[in-house]
């Protein structure tokens, strides 16, 4: 879009970035890297799709109260419709099987398997009609590779219900991802976030119903503050970056979060949440990290000029 001021682009001048793509991936960096750990400490008190759903859903009608008050129109039913898909798989799949499997298996190795996000979404890609660049390729296989030594290490061995819900939470969000981007646009803006948060965070406390979750009153101090942590940082501000980036950006760079929450991860589960992870553990993670910014390469040199 151009301005009376400068009513045509300058030759050569590459189109300027978006005006908050810097601050949403430092908050998709950083709180999202931080809310893996916050996750586990609110297991304490917050059974896993409970808190979900009560995350979300508070997160949801802050955002939503937050729009109306500014009498931004609500979503069309088709919309809604699209935001209870993906909200049940991204919100409801991804979120609610992630926490259940810290139940299972340390925070920092939920996170580091959370990183093969890239290498499936180019997986759906191709049901989507989308042919990877040969960098795509060689990052999938690379990143299988570490993935499948990664399981093999003493933590994931040792929790085979863990290893499940996170193939689970991996592939439902990345399948979420691509249908949000592709088949189920949500209502623009925040009122999309909003909508979807909503729609996810209900499906998540259906399945806390039907599970007979119990929710352990009064809670904990730690755990209700890592739940607050999670309700503003990880899903007001993190999630809505998140999706602020896959409207404005490119593929590459919206889950370039993968690449690097897993650091983040690693580092805040072992220094602080005392999380042991073994020298071969490391080295699988380095090697689906390299998968991973193979992906990211091969979608940056596929992506039209």
């Amino acid at each position: 879009m151009t301005t009376a001021a400068t009513p045509f682009p300058s030759a050569g001048r590459a189109p300027a970035a978006p005006p908050l793509l810097l601050p949403a991936l430092l908050a998709c960096y950083l709180v999202w890297g931080s809310t893996y750990l916050a996750i586990r400490y609110a297991l304490d008190s917050f059974p896993p799709f409970f808190q979900m759903g009560t995350r979300f859903l508070t997160a949801g009608g802050l955002l939503m109260g937050l729009m109306l008050w500014r009498r931004a129109p609500l979503p069309t039913a088709r919309q809604w419709r699209n935001a209870l898909v993906v909200g049940a798989l991204m919100l409801g799949g991804g979120m609610g099987l992630t926490a259940s499997a810290e139940v299972h298996i340390g925070s920092g190795l939920v996170a580091a398997f959370i990183a093969v996000i890239p290498i499936l979404t180019c997986g759906w890609g191709l049901l989507f009609g989308r042919r990877p660049h040969r960098l795509e390729f060689a990052g999938m296989a690379v990143g299988l590779a570490g993935v499948l030594w990664l399981v093999r290490g003493a933590s994931f061995s040792a929790a085979p219900a863990g290893l499940a819900c996170i193939a689970g939470a991996a592939l439902a969000w990345s399948l979420g991802s691509v249908l949000a981007t592709t088949k189920l646009p949500l209502a623009p803006g925040p009122m999309g976030f909003a909508s979807e948060m909503s729609c996810g965070g209900a499906v998540l406390m259906l399945v806390s119903l039907a599970m007979g979750e119990q929710f352990a009153w009064p809670a904990q101090p730690a755990a209700l503050a890592a739940w607050a942590y999670l309700v503003v940082f990880g899903s007001l501000v993190a999630f809505s970056a998140y999706l602020y980036l896959l409207a404005n950006a490119s593929a590459a760079v919206a889950t370039s979060y993968a690449f690097v929450n897993p650091v983040i991860a690693l580092a805040l589960g072992v220094f602080i949440g005392k999380e042991a992870v073994s020298r071969g553990e490391w080295l699988a993670c380095g090697v689906i990290f390299i998968g991973v910014f193979l992906i990211l390469r091969g979608k940056t040199a596929s992506a039209p000029r």
